[in-house]
């Protein structure tokens, strides 16, 4: 590991907590009880499939977020990639809506939340680690060869 890496442990496990409860209980939710997360939560009338696959990944954000628990910089991925479609979603989907007043009110808590998880995995990832080269994390992972 760099020796200049700052590893906020207490929030990246936080985060992998917070996955779990959150994405996995939404992703569970949708799943098991789809009808009754769609009136809780006040969500227009849905394509089974594409809800289906919402709820999925979501599922599979809490599970891995289990490991996270056990080896927190290993799987630090789960948390880059929930900061990357979170951080597209806001640009790619919500700015639009609220640039040009369509955003929808029953939209409001489900954007919060959003924010939330971008926020702590911004505070909780350690880039200095993500980025480091090979070399400075002291795995000792040997490169592969595709030839004999």
């Amino acid at each position: 590991m760099p020796k200049d890496v700052n590893i906020r442990w207490n929030w990246l496990k936080g985060m992998y907590i917070f996955t779990i409860v959150g994405a996995g209980g939404f992703g569970l939710g949708i799943i098991i009880i789809p009808d009754l997360m769609r009136t809780i939560f006040s969500w227009p009338v849905y394509d089974p499939i594409i809800y289906g696959v919402t709820g999925s990944v979501w599922l599979a954000f809490g599970v891995i977020s289990f490991l996270g628990l056990h080896s927190p910089l290993k799987f630090v991925p789960i948390l880059v990639l929930q900061l990357c479609y979170k951080s597209i979603w806001f640009i790619g989907v919500i700015f639009p809506l609220l640039i040009t007043g369509k955003f929808p009110t029953y939209a409001v808590l489900h954007a919060v939340f959003m924010a939330a998880y971008i926020i702590g995995d911004l505070i909780a990832i350690p880039f200095s680690y993500v980025f480091a080269k090979d070399s400075e994390q002291g795995q000792g992972v040997k490169s592969l060869s595709l030839t004999k």
